[in-house]
């Protein structure tokens, strides 16, 4: 039986259909629409962001599967920790209703994190391991989750029987 090996990620990041993808989806969350006749970008995640819990919720999980695929295809435990922690500032903040809604129009988590892959890819430094420390990490992160999706219907809850009394 020949041994195994493992399959080596590309040298570089444009040379790997996944990671194109990822950056595809990052820009159709982030930035895919432009304000006409200004350089105001923006993409689905605060548009998203405007459906209570569901939408935040929905965003939250599309960055997180962005955030898997990009640890599976080269990133560094590290990495995935500064890029989590985009996440997190992105799913919390974004949270909070009126000023979670604005702040969603101007922090672009995922294309921040495309933008770190890049320049981790650029240094060589795409390979490594710490998937003891991602998977704390993405523990923390559905707890985080789950407690923005709590709160949020504990405060829809509370708006309903305080405008309803």
């Amino acid at each position: 039986m020949l041994p195994r090996t493992q399959a080596r990620p590309p040298a570089t990041f444009d040379a790997d259909e996944r990671l194109r993808w990822v950056e595809r989806i990052a820009r159709l969350m982030d930035s895919q629409f432009a304000l006409p006749g200004t350089r105001f970008r923006f993409g689905l995640d605060p548009l998203l962001g405007l459906l209570p819990i569901v939408g935040d919720l929905s965003t939250t999980v599309v960055s997180v599967a962005l955030l898997l695929t990009m640890f599976r295809h080269g990133a560094s435990g590290a990495l995935v920790v500064r890029m989590a922690l985009n996440i997190l500032i992105d799913t919390v903040v974004g949270g909070i209703p009126i000023l979670g809604n604005l702040f969603d129009f101007a922090y672009k988590s995922n294309e921040r994190n495309v933008a770190l892959l890049r320049a981790h890819y650029a240094e060589g430094r795409h390979t490594g391991s710490g998937k003891g420390l991602v998977l704390l990490l993405l523990l923390f992160l559905a707890a985080v989750v789950a407690l923005v999706g709590w709160g949020s219907y504990e405060l829809l809850r509370w708006g309903w029987h305080f405008f309803n009394q």
